[in-house]
């Protein structure tokens, strides 16, 4: 099975130093991040929020699956809830991932309305989210907990 990921890290820019440790954690276990965000090792000085946008949606489409990182400030991100969006109306599988220091009241807005899998920061329980192996929503402790809203997503 090939173990090469083609994703989109939506984040709050202060976390992105969990896009690294993400990438680590599941290189542990073979596999291979190919991330599509905009961060530091690709910095992206437009100001046009239309070309801004052009350029997201693009690099969302080539992604197979959409990860968020939540962190405590990614909730306030308009951004970060834009592009959860964008990937739902491209039919993208939408995981995210709390990291150190989220609480269970930092999921954004539209990753509530659109999210597939929400997970812990724990290895396995992120491939298996990627890999459509589970569906449901954890608590940042692991523990099964509620969407907001249920969504079913049907693939074309």
């Amino acid at each position: 099975m090939d173990k090469t990921k083609n994703v989109f890290v939506s984040h709050f820019n202060k976390d992105e130093e969990n896009i690294r440790k993400l990438k680590s954690l599941l290189s542990k276990k073979g596999y291979t991040i190919k991330n599509a965000s905009i961060d530091s090792t690709k910095p992206n000085r437009a100001s046009n929020p239309e070309y801004i946008k052009r350029l997201l949606r693009m690099r969302i489409q080539w992604s197979g699956t959409f990860i968020c990182l939540i962190g405590p400030k990614t909730h306030t991100r308009e951004w970060v809830n834009w592009e959860i969006e964008q990937a739902f109306k491209k039919g993208k599988r939408i995981v995210g991932v709390f990291i150190d220091g989220a609480k269970d009241s930092d999921v954004p807005e539209n990753f509530q309305k659109y999210g597939d899998a929400l997970v812990g920061w724990h290895t396995d329980r992120i491939i298996d989210a990627m890999e459509g192996e589970i569906n449901n929503w954890e608590t940042t402790t692991g523990k099964e907990r509620e969407p907001v809203w249920s969504i079913s997503h049907n693939v074309c």
